[in-house]
C-alpha cells in the first residue's frame, strides 16, 4: 500500500490537508491571497516540515459555508 506525503487525495479521511493552491480554487482567489489571509490569522494554517502551509479542508469547507453567492452586476 503506496503512502503519501499528505492526504489530500481522500477528502473524506478526517483532518485532510489542502494546499493554498486548493484552497484558493475552492474561494476563486490567488493562492497568494490565502496566504496573506493565513498570516492575517483569518485561516488557520499548519506548517509542513519543508515550511509549506497545509489548510484543514473540514474549516475551509465551513469557512465556505458563510461565503455569499456572488453578486449579480446589474443588481
Amino acid at each position: 500500500m503506496p503512502t503519501s506525503a499528505h492526504n489530500t487525495s481522500d477528502s473524506n479521511a478526517p483532518g485532510a490537508l489542502l494546499t493554498p493552491s486548493e484552497v484558493a480554487t475552492m474561494f476563486r482567489v490567488d493562492p497568494k491571497t490565502v496566504t496573506r489571509w493565513a498570516k492575517a490569522g483569518k485561516i488557520s494554517a499548519i506548517r509542513t516540515l519543508g515550511g509549506h502551509r497545509r489548510f484543514h479542508e473540514s474549516e475551509v469547507r465551513q469557512l465556505l459555508t458563510g461565503v455569499p453567492e456572488q453578486r449579480d452586476p446589474s443588481a
